[in-house]
């Protein structure tokens, strides 16, 4: 009887990395994408990202102290990846008082109600990013053009659609997509960023190599980025295949609006993702298909804060489909 075995609580694995590491991976691994956005937009990238990230710091800080009464962990990262993430996902010459209130939204609406950290379902900042965008819908489009120079306001900015605002209008209104050619932005230019859109979203090669690095270090794995993008890819390549003058190349969708940003950073979430290999590549899929429904036939010309927002509230469901056996059974 003295030999029998006894099988503790889980987890019976455990390793060198903790939240607070993993938190900072992901901060330091958005600097490259910080730092294009701050060549290519200026003084405001810096403003914006500082206050969103104090207002979601202070927002938890104030509900953990004084409603929840329990500890304080402002320091573990979380707050501040939701404040850079939200702040990436905004135009420029958004006014301060609005990125707070999405700030606010973020953690006192998406994150902390539901017991903070670990127990979110959706992804605060694109909670935050989406409830922006339909209270404010004229300041969340209007969009700064890229300029490589360091600007001390945005008031006297010049604003211009995004590349998938210019391709969506243009096809709206009858044109091909070979006639839009000549407004938009070429493909070295979306890959380093000098294009419209939300700062922190303009760069692929920065997100890319941010991506890079978390896979490195093993803080994300490479399933819900490639499924997220490959389908993203054979959808839109689908349609391009079928009709190229209503439809743009697939590379297009690739490297323009929030793709990048959300394949690498928002969808792969560890709290509002999956657990599981196949759930994780059903989930990532589900995303990529959702992102090129919205961007061809919704109203909008973005989609992928809404595909990653609709497929968190499956996760229950695709843990539940993808369960791992039971050990021994």
């Amino acid at each position: 009887m003295d030999k029998l075995l006894q099988v503790s609580g889980s987890p019976h694995v455990h390793g060198n990395e903790s939240v607070k590491k993993i938190m900072w991976s992901v901060v330091i691994a958005l600097l490259p994408a910080l730092a294009v956005s701050v060549y290519y937009f200026g003084l405001p990238v810096l403003i914006l990202t500082l206050v969103s990230i104090a207002t979601c710091m202070l927002t938890e800080y104030l509900i953990q102290r004084f409603m929840l009464k329990g500890n304080v962990s402002i320091t573990d990262g979380s707050a501040v990846i939701t404040g850079l993430l939200l702040a990436f996902n905004v135009p420029s010459n958004l006014p301060v008082w609005i990125l707070m209130i999405g700030a606010f939204v973020a953690i006192a609406i998406a994150k902390m109600p539901f017991g903070g950290l670990g127990k979110n379902p959706f992804n605060p900042a694109l909670v935050g990013r989406v409830f922006l965008l339909i209270s404010f819908p004229v300041q969340m489009t209007t969009w700064p053009k890229p300029t490589p120079v360091w600007s001390f306001g945005a008031a006297d900015v010049i604003t211009g659609p995004t590349p998938l605002g210019i391709l969506k209008e243009g096809v709206k209104n009858g044109q091909a997509v070979s006639d839009l050619t000549s407004e938009l932005p070429t493909y070295v230019d979306m890959l380093l960023g000098q294009m419209g859109g939300s700062f922190g979203e303009v760069s692929a090669i920065a997100i890319l190599i941010g991506a890079v690095f978390l896979l490195i270090r093993k803080v994300i794995t490479w399933e819900i980025p490639v499924s997220f993008l490959l389908t993203a890819f054979l959808f839109s390549g689908i349609f391009y295949l079928v009709d190229p003058t209503t439809y743009a190349n697939p590379c297009f969708h690739l490297v323009t609006g929030g793709m990048m940003l959300g394949a690498c950073f928002m969808a792969t979430d560890m709290v509002t993702s999956p657990t599981s290999r196949g759930g994780m590549l059903v989930f990532g899929a589900g995303c990529g298909l959702l992102t090129i429904i919205i961007r061809l036939f919704g109203a909008y010309p973005e989609g992928v804060s809404f595909s990653i927002l609709i497929m968190n509230a499956l996760v229950p469901l695709i843990n539940k489909g993808f369960k791992p056996r039971t050990y021994a059974k």
